[in-house]
């Protein structure tokens, strides 16, 4: 083995670091789905500043978690399902796993695809259902693209989008920028009553989402694959690039991916404060489209409206990739891509093709989701700080702790979350 695996490496690859980052911004799209849109908007419109601290601590926890995953598939070369298909020996308990795991990526899926179905009805109005069959439709073309293209071509593309959904959600505060004392103010932790607490529990229930999780394992793993299939013993040297220095340009890649993210989100938060606060039918995409082009213009409002769309296209792609992951590594079965997409594209398109609500079925997407958090972010947690799974990549014991308190605070807040949602807190 060369002692310096670097040097192995194309003048491409060793020269620019930026070769390196993009699974990170893939991922991070996650983080921007129209889940996200939804609770940032409408604790804007209804509180104010008063959970600008819950976004900003939703990505701190969210930079720890999505790095965890991208370590474990560098260091193991294999995604966080496949190394779970693996340990769970039952058939039953591996099917379990899979079930919940695939209606986690059926919510997902249906707050993605509405989402996306809504930007189109806002900005051409076209119905609904027919919305959804572009969306899908689109995300099959994105999912083509990585798999005939490879790892590289779809980062491009979803990190495009990426650029879009920033543009159109951050553009209306250079308009009606938010009062910075108000916004410093909501740095300091606190709650307003039942309905903030529930708005706290959908803010963070839609940024550290499942599907991320499993998402960033797989990306990572692909970006990184070795030209031949090497045991994980071997991949450092088959890569040709030392994991430490792979390990480095991931902290830098998640550190870029979730600053956007956060930023993005902060943005959609402080427009609603600053401009939709007390403002009647906000609290839906609808309601907010409407409100801001009466506020601030079409303009604003034609580019959170693409902005939307563009998180509809990028995350059900995501969303898509991270389904049919589960699917192959619990199951242990190749389906094809049409197939594996129809899986979970069409429940979405029944609510929409039913006429149910696009908000409430966004509210209730989130509620799915809230079960699925424990089931990927405990193994995660578990499985990153062992030593015969990562060797000396490890996580370090201040690291496991946080991973830990991370885990222990998202679950038992979910858990509060589904608790006021069924009781009608």
């Amino acid at each position: 083995m060369p002692k310096n695996l670097d040097a192995t490496l194309p003048r491409r690859t060793t020269g620019r670091a930026a070769w390196l980052l993009g699974p990170a911004m893939v991922a991070g799209v996650a983080y921007l789905d129209p889940g996200n849109v939804a609770s940032n908007m409408t604790a804007g419109a209804v509180f104010g500043y008063l959970l600008v601290w819950v976004v900003v601590l939703g990505n701190v926890m969210a930079w720890l978690i999505q790095y965890l995953s991208a370590k474990l598939g560098i260091v193991t070369g294999e995604s966080l399902p496949q190394l779970l298909g693996r340990r769970i020996r039952r058939p039953w308990a591996r099917r379990a796993y899979w079930l919940q795991a695939e209606l986690v990526a059926m919510a997902t899926d249906v707050a993605e695809v509405i989402g996306g179905a809504v930007a189109l009805n806002l900005l051409f109005g076209i119905p609904l259902l027919w919305g959804g069959v572009i969306t899908g439709v689109v995300s099959i073309a994105l999912l083509l693209v990585q798999s005939r293209r490879g790892a590289r071509a779809f980062e491009t593309v979803v990190i495009g989008l990426l650029i879009i959904i920033a543009v159109g959600f951050t553009a209306g505060l250079f308009f009606a920028p938010p009062d910075a004392a108000a916004v410093v103010g909501g740095l300091v932790p606190r709650f307003d009553g039942a309905t903030s607490v529930l708005l706290a529990a959908s803010i963070l229930g839609a940024t550290i989402m499942p599907h991320a999780i499993y998402a960033h394992s797989a990306l990572t793993r692909d970006r990184f694959a070795p030209a031949v299939p090497t045991a994980a013993a071997d991949l450092e040297a088959a890569r040709g690039l030392s994991t430490p220095r792979l390990l480095r340009a991931t902290r830098w890649d998640v550190t870029i991916a979730l600053a956007v993210a956060g930023t993005v989100n902060l943005a959609i938060l402080l427009l609603a404060a600053a401009n939709l606060t007390g403002v009647e039918g906000t609290d839906s995409l609808e309601g907010a489209y409407a409100a801001l082009r009466d506020g601030l213009g079409p303009l604003v409002a034609t580019l959170f409206a693409i902005g939307l769309l563009a998180s509809g296209l990028a995350s059900t792609s995501v969303g898509a990739y991270a389904g049919a992951e589960i699917m192959h590594s619990l199951l242990r079965v190749r389906v094809p891509l049409l197939a594996r997409r129809l899986v979970t594209l069409i429940p979405a398109l029944l609510i929409l093709g039913a006429g149910i609500d696009p908000t409430l079925a966004l509210v209730l997407s989130q509620v799915v989701l809230s079960f699925g958090i424990p089931f990927a972010l405990i193994p995660l947690v578990v499985l990153t700080a062992r030593r015969d799974v990562l060797g000396v990549h490890r996580n370090r014991t201040l690291t496991t702790v946080a991973g830990v308190a991370a885990s222990v605070f998202l679950v038992a807040l979910n858990a509060v979350l589904l608790w006021l949602v069924f009781s009608g807190g």
